[in-house]
């Protein structure tokens, strides 16, 4: 799905926010989070346990792209919306101004056709995955966008998880 489905067309499914600093205490935080959350939103999906597996892989990353960021000052919030097949997740955190200009760079790489071979490389190459490699992962097979609130960011993607059967 691209950003050419109105946020409109989504209905809001799960929003919570969290104190950063808490959020950082404990890495399995992210973990927990994002199975608890895919839990609940995949609940009424003709295969809830593929969903759930799935829903819970992606924003895993995206906590863990968060939890990296290591400002403890703010909160970090995140909403799951629904279309049909599609999750959006919107998460946002706290990020200083450096990192916010890496991941604005990468996604717009991903958006100039460079990503792709940019990716690949990466995944060839490098012996563990480096944050413009996740990111570029999530931009390329879930459509990543990025918004900016400094001095905090907004990472959007929208998770087609789900066929349609006809």
């Amino acid at each position: 799905m691209n950003a050419a489905v109105e946020s409109a067309a989504f209905e809001p499914l799960l929003q919570f926010e969290m104190e950063m600093e808490a959020f950082l205490s404990n890495w399995h935080h992210c973990d927990q989070l994002s199975s608890f959350v895919a839990r609940m939103i995949s609940h009424n999906r003709a295969d809830p346990v593929r969903h759930s597996n799935f829903l819970s892989s992606a924003l895993n990353e995206l906590l863990e792209m968060s939890f990296r960021s290591g400002i403890p000052d703010g909160q970090l919030g995140c909403t799951v919306y629904r279309h049909g097949p599609t999750e959006r997740v919107k998460l946002t955190f706290p990020c200083p101004s450096a990192q916010s200009q890496f991941y604005r760079e990468a996604v717009s790489r991903t958006r100039n056709g460079s990503g792709y071979a940019r990716y690949l490389d990466s995944i060839l190459t490098d012996l563990a995955p480096s944050r413009e490699v996740i990111l570029l992962d999530l931009a390329i097979n879930f459509d990543a966008l990025e918004e900016q609130a400094s001095p905090s960011i907004t990472l959007v993607v929208d998770l087609p998880l789900e066929r349609i059967v006809n």
